[in-house]
């Protein structure tokens, strides 16, 4: 009886560059090379914030090493303490009035631009692409040409120098409204709206029980960049709040480097401490923001 040779496995096959580019990226296997460009990127994006971490917990000496210090200290309480302490920037005061006013903002944003994307991309009512194609524009005039008249608009209602000035104007968001209404558009079919209407829902119920359960992850994401962008909003609260009790974070932080000597690593405390519940948000809506990102890709 002859013997039969077990056979051969088969040799991969190798894929050309275009056979590569046309697979999904989760199929693709990733290099050394990938891995090593993710981690040089990490440590350029990195590096900044930890070296602020570094110098806010240093003495005022740490600044003039070369080359520049790259281990924390042990002053980073003291640093804090001097910070909360100073009377003429009442850091603490800020930092609640900036919570207050990205959470408000944030909230009408969410509510308000889903709901007027709702409507743009669902409902049927005249002039509906005359008004987006209005929206959109509005997203080319640069923010800068309105300060003089929206001045002029809370000084005429009496909101300069309160936080309703920094949170009437951020309440609805052109881009939101774009947003909102694409994702809406890809998301959310028109059968499932009508199916609704048959039944005798109504067009609130139709929104809040059958759109915002579907746009969730459109909703983490521009959350996440409405929080981020208010509180990180520097130009407009320190014209309408200038001398006021009730500055924001930024505007704070502003006053720890003003003067004819800035303390430098007062001013880096105080922005760590400003940047900590940016981090939390991150850490908190990371994986929803990351699936909405993913979702509007894919789908568009």
């Amino acid at each position: 009886m002859t013997a039969v040779a077990p056979p051969r496995p088969a040799a991969p096959v190798r894929r050309n560059r275009p056979a590569l580019m046309g697979r999904a990226p989760q199929d693709t296997p990733a290099g050394a090379g990938t891995y090593l460009l993710l981690a040089v990127t990490m440590l350029f994006a990195v590096f900044p914030l930890y070296w602020m971490f570094v110098i806010a917990t240093s003495n005022d000496e740490a600044l003039a090493k070369l080359p520049p210090a790259v281990v924390p200290g042990d002053r980073f309480m003291t640093n804090v303490e001097e910070v909360f302490s100073l009377q003429d920037v009442f850091f603490a005061a800020s930092m609640v009035n900036s919570v207050i006013v990205s959470v408000v903002v944030t909230a009408s944003v969410l509510f308000f631009c889903s709901l007027a994307g709702f409507a743009f991309a669902k409902l049927r009512f005249a002039g509906r692409n005359a008004l987006m194609l209005f929206v959109v524009l509005t997203l080319t005039v640069p923010n800068q040409l309105g300060i003089v008249a929206l001045y002029i608009v809370m000084g005429k209602l009496g909101w300069n120098g309160t936080l309703l000035a920094v949170i009437a104007p951020g309440l609805v968001t052109a881009f939101g409204v774009f947003y909102m209404r694409q994702f809406i558009v890809n998301s959310v079919p028109d059968e499932l709206v009508e199916s609704a209407r048959v039944d005798g829902a109504s067009t609130m119920r139709v929104y809040w029980n059958i759109v915002l359960p579907a746009i969730r992850p459109a909703l983490a994401v521009l959350g996440l960049l409405t929080f981020v962008a208010t509180w990180n909003d520097f130009q407009w609260p320190l014209i309408t709040l200038s001398g006021s009790d009730y500055p924001t974070s930024m505007v704070a932080i502003s006053d720890l480097a003003s003067g004819n000597y800035v303390i430098y690593r007062r001013v880096l405390a105080g922005a760590f401490i400003a940047t900590v519940p940016l981090l939390i948000m991150l850490f908190i809506g990371g994986r929803q923001i990351v699936r909405g990102i993913m979702e509007g890709a894919v789908k568009s």
